[in-house]
């Protein structure tokens, strides 16, 4: 076995927000290091071009048309991932939205309980169930969690969505905490600003660009496939006592 192991041959990973993006990213990430992969999304023309990328990469792969907000769609991407795949070890939590740019005070109640369900309880609900799946196995497993550096800095632009990242932050420490004993470790990701079409609203702003890469010390944005790597970090070995943490991938944006 090798000092730093990164392989995932023999493992089977869930990336939510699979389709593109920094979760298309992380999914081809996981299938290059040897993964077997299920992507979910809500949108089938992209769900069916990224699986035939993922394809590409000769491991095995399956789409879950997904709507996180429903728990019963959350079961059936577990449960379909077990039967077409056999197992879960692996689960990331990348699906998120931002429904509402603006001061804090101008979101309204459907717009926050959007921000709530997609970004927190959404993780929430598909990591209870990954575990069931994980201790089905008894090798433990991985789950990552997508949050921002939006959930470290305040925002008077994205307020909610920030609030909604920095639960991400605690959650991974309460699960990491409580499920450590099962052999289930639990960590996240905070990406800075990173060029999809999820943050183009952000970027597509010359005043907002500028003033985000003026205080980011690498002085550009990152794209997303600079994301992959940190995952497939914490879903291997070369990650296995490392567990409750949150690694910020901002280009030293906070420093």
């Amino acid at each position: 076995m090798p000092v730093a192991d990164f392989s995932l041959a023999g493992k089977v990973a869930i990336v939510t927000g699979g389709s593109r993006g920094i979760g298309r990213s992380i999914a081809l990430g996981l299938a290059e290091h040897g993964a077997d992969v299920a992507i979910a999304a809500r949108k089938p023309d992209a769900l069916a071009e990224a699986l035939a990328a993922l394809s590409n990469t000769g491991r095995r792969a399956i789409a879950v048309p997904t709507n996180v907000r429903r728990t019963d769609e959350l079961s059936r991407l577990v449960e379909e991932t077990q039967r077409q795949l056999g197992r879960v070890d692996i689960l990331v939590n990348n699906a998120a939205t931002s429904p509402s740019y603006g001061p804090v005070q101008e979101i309204d109640e459907r717009a926050w309980d959007s921000l709530m369900d997609t970004n927190v309880k959404s993780a929430h609900v598909l990591s209870n169930l990954a575990r069931e799946a994980m201790l089905r196995h008894g090798e433990g497993g991985s789950i990552i969690h997508v949050s921002s550096i939006g959930g470290f800095l305040a925002s008077d632009v994205i307020g909610g969505y920030s609030v909604s990242k920095a639960a991400l932050v605690m959650l991974t420490q309460v699960q990491a905490k409580t499920w450590g004993k099962d052999g289930i470790r639990v960590n996240c990701i905070a990406p800075g600003l990173i060029q999809t079409e999820f943050s183009r609203p952000l970027w597509d702003d010359p005043k907002f660009l500028a003033a985000s890469l003026r205080d980011t010390a690498l002085h550009r944005m990152a794209t997303p496939d600079e994301m992959a790597g940190a995952v497939v970090f914490f879903a291997s070995r070369a990650s296995s006592y490392v567990t409750g943490q949150t690694l910020i991938l901002d280009g030293g944006r906070r420093l």
